[in-house]
């Protein structure tokens, strides 16, 4: 079984044959997937075949559910703009609170199979765009340091999705395939980052702009980008982990799980993208 470099996604079925999937496409095998999904109860967490009564999951639901996530955080980012730009001293609250609300969040859905829990997945929606609003304004606000100027959030988020579509396409084309060994290299990569990302935090301690790799230097740069380069690439590990809950007739509730893996992604790219821009605003 391909593992996803998204937790979230984990809690998948084992897939026999290890043929390529098409976000989106057509299920060929989907009948004798679905028969042989019942099987693998224990791994796959909660979600077992759907039931007569239950409509299985299409590609339309994954599409509503993460739609209405991600408007939910927009709505919730735009809120909490508005209300630091108003009071300052409420950005650095909304921030810390925020995202530890959305990680213990994130936290529970993975580790007690919430990850179908709609209440769950748009309280995560609202935390993460408390702290995404007010992280957004401290980048932009020089009273905290940053570059001025509100142009730089809509050149993140054009970007993130610019970075979100390129790679569907790239995914529905086959262009790259999602096999083990790429599984692996991308979950490699993550945990390296995560590593360098501890030690520099770490150094910042002792040394001013610990390694470097966030005082937006030339080596920040390449560190941000390789970030990114990463994040990118885990969307075809959590689009592949999408097409398996479908050809496997997940019930149609499974698609907030996928919309809360996607949104994980999407926040982690946007942070990056709008870090990177600011550092040739400093320039």
């Amino acid at each position: 079984m391909r593992t996803t470099s998204n937790p979230v996604f984990r809690n998948l079925p084992r897939q026999e044959g290890g043929g390529y999937a098409s976000f989106g496409s057509g299920v060929t095998s989907a009948g004798q997937f679905g028969n042989q999904y019942g099987q693998y109860p224990q791994q796959y967490g909660q979600y077992q075949q759907a039931p007569p009564t239950t409509r299985a999951m299409t590609i339309d639901d994954v599409v509503t559910k993460t739609g209405i996530t991600l408007a939910v955080l927009a709505l919730s980012a735009i809120v909490s703009y508005g209300l630091t730009n108003a009071n300052t001293s409420l950005a650095p609250l909304f921030v810390i609170g925020g995202g530890l609300v959305g990680l213990v969040l994130v936290l529970i859905a993975t580790f007690a199979n919430k990850m179908d829990n709609p209440a769950i997945v748009l309280s995560y929606a609202v935390a993460e765009g408390l702290f995404l609003g007010a992280l957004s304004f401290m980048f932009t606000n020089i009273e905290f340091g940053g570059v001025g100027g509100s142009a730089l959030i809509g050149q993140a988020v054009l970007g993130t999705f610019g970075v979100f579509a390129g790679m569907l396409v790239v995914y529905k084309t086959g262009a790259i395939r999602v096999t083990p060994r790429f599984t692996r290299i991308i979950v490699g990569a993550m945990i390296g980052i995560l590593v360098l990302m501890l030690g520099n935090l770490v150094a910042s301690f002792f040394i001013d702009g610990g390694l470097g790799l966030r005082d937006g230097g030339p080596l920040a740069i390449v560190f941000s980008l390789v970030v990114i380069a990463i994040a990118a690439f885990s969307f075809l590990l959590d689009f592949d982990a999408a097409d398996q809950l479908i050809r496997a007739q997940a019930p149609e509730r499974a698609a907030w799980g996928v919309a809360l893996g996607l949104t994980v992604t999407l926040v982690w790219l946007y942070v990056e993208i709008l870090r990177l821009l600011s550092y040739f605003q400093n320039d």
